[in-house]
């Protein structure tokens, strides 16, 4: 068996140690004589692994008391329906930073339920940074402020928060379990699971308790945080095999340390895939503000993109996979998640190093 390095942007990566403990549990789990994905979600034993994936995720974001912690179906881009519906009780209006393509959907949802004052736009540039918060138009009579901290298709991250006493609401899909946060300075945090928590088909709501509640007596009920958070994320049959799997992704990140130690191993990937960029002389740069360069996804455009195409071949063959850059963007793009570990970003770079060399 010969496994690629995957700079996949979703679904991706996932750790090779908790691929190997769920093949051999694969066709009997947990001593009940059957795969965790033909059993009962209500019995004792999914009930089980599904408390402890649950703690397991609280204990490694320090998830305070007060927050509900929920594993949906759908996807993040339902949350961006599922928020303004969950908090239009607040207001009628909403203020959305518009940073990248997921911002700017997620904006285009909003719109649909409740006014929205767009607080800052970087579209005309091409997404290249992010305002200073003092330049951010935040809205006096806003319900809530929503942000997409790490935008994956072009690359561009801010680590701080804006300052208001509004509710935040945070698409932290590709940033989550990447670094420490504090949870309690946020009303809403989403992440669909396929960058650094599991496999496509499940996402993770952290809400906290006074914002659920609310909802409107005339929208799709399984989108009331309310009705799932009392039936424990089963009010439906959720999707048991990858909120299984995220439980085992998350009992790995324990046994590496815990999110600060991973956050020092991402912040060093980062940190050497951007120095090689920016010390190859200009055959390699990266378009984004270097305060606003995320640690997760790092796109890199070739000088002569007439080479875009012998450079995916040649990577392909290498065994560096998915590295074309999103049709939006163009060139390359290395998402370098938690999965994703240092050697793969060192045979990236020797392999961007001979092949600048050959061209």
């Amino acid at each position: 068996m010969s496994r690629i390095y995957n700079f996949s942007a979703g679904p991706a990566a996932l750790p090779e140690a908790v691929l190997q403990e769920v093949q051999t549990e694969l066709l009997e789990w947990n001593g009940v004589g059957a795969s965790v994905m033909e059993v009962s979600h209500r019995g004792k034993p999914f009930m089980a692994a599904a408390a402890k994936a649950e703690q397991d995720l609280r204990d490694l974001m320090g998830i305070p008391d007060n927050y509900k912690v929920l594993f949906l179906q759908g996807g993040a881009t339902s949350q961006f329906s599922a928020i303004p519906l969950n908090l239009k009780h607040l207001g009628d209006k909403a203020d959305y930073a518009h940073t990248g393509h997921w911002g700017k959907k997620a904006i285009a949802d909003a719109k649909r339920f409740l006014d929205v004052n767009v607080v800052c736009d970087t579209s005309e540039e091409g997404y290249k940074h992010v305002p200073e918060a003092e330049q951010w138009s935040l809205s006096d009579d806003a319900a809530y402020v929503h942000i997409t901290p790490n935008e994956t298709i072009a690359g561009v991250e801010f680590d701080w928060l804006p300052d208001t006493n509004k509710p935040i609401c945070a698409d932290l899909s590709s940033t989550i379990l990447s670094r420490p946060i504090d949870v309690s300075k946020y009303g809403i945090i989403y992440a669909g699971a396929q960058k650094n928590i599991g496999p496509a088909g499940i996402t993770i709501v952290i809400v906290r308790e006074d914002l659920v509640g609310n909802f409107p007596s005339d929208a799709p009920r399984l989108m009331d945080y309310s009705v799932m958070a009392e039936s424990d994320s089963m009010n439906n049959t959720p999707p048991t095999f990858a909120w299984y799997l995220a439980g085992k992704v998350f009992e790995w990140l324990k046994a590496q340390g815990g999110v600060e130690s991973i956050a020092k191993i991402n912040e060093a990937k980062a940190d050497k895939l951007y120095t090689y960029i920016d010390e190859s002389d200009g055959f390699y740069t990266n378009p984004v503000a270097i305060e606003n360069r995320s640690w997760m996804n790092v796109p890199f455009i070739l000088a002569n993109a007439d080479l875009d195409a012998a450079f995916l071949e040649q990577s392909h063959k290498a065994g560096l996979h998915a590295l074309k850059g999103h049709r939006s963007v163009g060139g390359m793009r290395a998402s370098i998640y938690n999965a994703t570990g240092p050697e793969a970003v060192d045979a990236l770079i020797d392999f961007m190093d001979s092949f600048k060399a050959q061209n």
